[in-house]
């Protein structure tokens, strides 16, 4: 790379950069992990700021490509740009430094363990599930990570077995590690990793937690990850239910 391009690209990363370095920006891309459209409303009640705060700064998030707009009548609605967006936010939340854990009221840390346990991130799953899901599919030989990650041909077959359907083209890659930002190691993206989360989803595996991105592992969960990738139930039980849950 030429000195002009590396100072072009240089101009372009601090860019993005400075989109996600305002604290109430960063709070509107980690409301919208959840894979929803929220208005400007909704996310400024959220980050605690006035309405014309948010919208000026979803004005910048919209023009700096990171946040996509729908409007319906009156109302406007933003959504995070794409699934690569997504993941950046996730990446960045695992490599920011770790504070002091302070108590927390009691419905605050429940949220937080179920957050933790098993969600969304944007359209695939993440948590110590998610993270456990991509090492079990690793172990039986359905992800091989030895020059990158890949589905191997026994990964195509359980998928199809399993009744996942990966749709075709594109050019969101079919997989890709996402960072988790709780368990700080990869859980499954990409195309794959979306598809499987939405027939989960789809088969009653998983139950969304309210209007959080935290998602709860059904019986009919429990039942279906230990049999195709042996999960054990001390994982996929709730959090409060574990041996040492609170």
């Amino acid at each position: 790379m030429d000195s002009e391009r590396a100072r072009t690209a240089g101009r372009d990363l601090a860019a993005v950069a400075g989109l996600l370095a305002d604290g109430t920006r960063a709070a509107f891309c980690l409301a919208l992990l959840d894979g929803r459209a929220w208005t400007a409303g909704e996310l400024a009640r959220h980050a605690g700021v006035t309405a014309p705060t948010a919208t000026g700064h979803l004005n910048r998030l919209v023009a700096g490509g990171l946040l996509a707009e729908e409007r319906q009548g009156r109302h406007r609605y933003v959504r995070l740009a794409d699934p690569q967006v997504a993941e950046l936010v996730e990446q960045l939340a695992a490599l920011a430094p770790g504070r002091p854990e302070r108590p927390a009221p009691l419905a605050a840390a429940g949220r937080s363990r179920a957050l933790a346990h098993a969600r969304t991130c944007y359209d695939h799953l993440a948590g110590a599930v998610g993270v456990a899901i991509s090492d079990a599919m690793t172990a039986r030989g359905l992800l091989d990570w030895t020059h990158g990650l890949r589905l191997t041909a026994d990964g195509e077959a359980w998928l199809d077995a399993t009744g996942v359907t990966v749709p075709s083209g594109g050019r969101r890659p079919a997989v890709r590690p996402c960072l988790d930002w709780t368990e700080r190691r990869p859980h499954l993206a990409g195309a794959v990793g979306a598809a499987l989360c939405r027939h989960a989803l789809t088969e009653g595996w998983f139950t969304r937690i309210g209007t959080t991105r935290a998602v709860a592992v059904t019986p009919a969960g429990r039942h279906a990850l230990h049999d195709r990738l042996g999960l054990p139930d001390t994982l996929l039980a709730p959090p409060g239910s574990r041996p040492g849950g609170n």
